[in-house]
């Protein structure tokens, strides 16, 4: 028996591989399956069944594709209701895969279709689950993403969720080890520890949703609590994993054309694209298109472009390091931006060279920045809440990255102001969205608030995240 977790950090996604005496299973594939055949090719085996947990809001499975070129089926738990050939499992029914077996555990609650997938060993013994979002390691999947579907109220999802892992998941034994969809850094939860594998028994003890003396109404209230709205791209993924997408190979095909400055610019033009430039903050401060976008490849780039274009039928035209350009179509696939139309060959180098209009970005370094602190120069900080809370420089202003539209009017018309965010790479998202909207009168901190406490500039006394409500 084997099993590896094919783990993806810029999602914090784990995707699964089952192997038993030739017969292969992948559990919530991403979205390119080549490495998938790749991998049952090199030890001989057949991919047999295809596991997806749920319809996936944070990202696009690469399920369809998968099935379309192995012939393996397609399974859901029971009441998903796709647009394509699947078999829909009843509860416990049982996949036999070589001389293992998966059985099908319907946990509602994340959504209602949600279901762990738990593996027993050629003796029958309960090994693993695949949980998917119904349980992750110091958390649980949030109960809201799901209501328009289920008709259900965030709150009834919760209770849902409650009888689900006290039914079907927290009676099996301890040393069964737990495989979760998503680990820290995902908007599908919460408080997600950085681990990606853990045991049952391990998860009873560090879980508070899995709390043996915890009631129904405590549950409730503690998973609901304290939810962030979710990214909008999340129910146009829903979408696309239950009623299918583009084959992957006429994405790549179509986002990978090289454009030579007049024909990058007319494209522009012509379409309405987003110019997304995916270098490095430096990179763009130098020099980039004016009103494009940054999102480097180098950081949480599928998650901010979901959060940040949203609507992922939103055509895309490239500006990227040499040489990564598949790679970025690829990684804006995974959650459904399927519309790259091209990229800017040469880069800005060739649009320099054609002549045409760069902008840039004023920046300044921590040193620098503390000088101008003293002068009392208006200070925003794009970081989330519960950083700024937790720690920021005296009399700076909030206004977080995700939601920077609805601060647009709170920044000064003519008056220079600075912002900063972590490390750099959000205040450069922040600054490229500004400079898009015709705010031009900011400069970013380089190396933002780590670099800014480093060089003493007055920040408020720290509270520790953990107490913050």
């Amino acid at each position: 028996m084997i099993i590896e977790q094919i783990y993806t950090g810029c999602l914090a996604q784990g995707a699964y591989y089952i192997e038993s005496e030739g017969e292969a299973a992948i559990v919530d594939p991403l979205r390119e399956v080549k490495p998938y055949i790749k991998r049952a090719e090199e030890s001989g085996a057949k991919i047999k069944y295809i596991f997806e947990t749920h319809f996936h809001a944070d990202f696009v499975s690469g399920h369809v594709t998968l099935s379309k070129e192995t012939g393996a089926p397609i399974v859901y738990g029971p009441t998903a209701n796709p647009s394509f050939d699947a078999i829909i499992a009843k509860d416990g029914q049982e996949f036999k895969l070589g001389k293992i077996t998966i059985k099908v555990l319907h946990t509602p609650g994340h959504t209602m279709e949600s279901t762990t997938y738990l593996l027993k060993d050629e003796n029958g013994k309960d090994h693993a689950i695949f949980s998917g979002d119904t349980l992750f390691l110091g958390d649980v999947g949030r109960p809201d993403l799901a209501q328009k579907a289920a008709h259900m109220t965030q709150e009834e999802l919760a209770g849902t969720l409650f009888e689900s892992l006290r039914t079907k998941i927290m009676p099996l034994a301890d040393d069964v080890i737990v495989y979760p969809a998503h680990g820290a850094g995902s908007a599908c939860g919460k408080n997600m520890m950085k681990e990606t594998v853990d045991t049952l028994g391990n998860q009873k003890k560090m879980n508070y949703a899995l709390r043996a003396d915890m009631t129904k109404e405590e549950f409730v209230q503690e998973v609901t609590e304290g939810l962030l709205p979710p990214p909008q791209y999340f129910p146009l993924n829903v979408k696309m994993n239950k009623e299918g997408y583009e084959d992957i190979d006429t994405v790549l095909e179509r986002g990978t054309q090289a454009l030579s400055p007049d024909a990058f610019e007319v494209a522009a033009n012509e379409t309405g694209a987003v110019i997304l430039d995916v270098r490095h903050q430096d990179d763009f401060a130098k020099g980039h298109v004016p009103r494009s976008i940054f999102i480097g490849l180098d950081g949480s780039f599928a998650p901010w472009v979901g959060a940040l274009i949203a609507d992922v039928k939103q055509p895309i035209l490239l500006v990227t390091p040499k040489g990564r350009e598949e790679e970025t179509v690829t990684r804006l696939s995974r959650v459904g931006f399927d519309k790259t139309l091209g990229y800017l060959k040469g880069g800005v180098e060739a649009w320099k060279e054609a002549g045409k209009e760069v902008d840039t970005v004023a920046n300044v370094d921590a040193k620098e920045f503390k000088k101008m602190v003293d002068k009392g120069v208006p200070v925003y900080d794009v970081r989330k809440e519960s950083e700024y809370k937790a720690e920021h420089v005296v009399d700076a202003h909030l206004t977080p990255l995700d939601y920077l539209n609805d601060h647009l009017a709170e920044f000064p018309e003519k008056e220079t102001f600075y912002i900063h965010c972590r490390s750099g790479y959000r205040s450069m998202v922040a600054a490229s969205i500004l400079k898009s909207r015709g705010i031009h009168n900011l400069v970013d901190v380089s190396g933002g608030f780590e670099d800014i406490k480093k060089e003493g500039v007055p920040v408020t006394n720290y509270v520790c995240p953990s107490t913050l409500k």
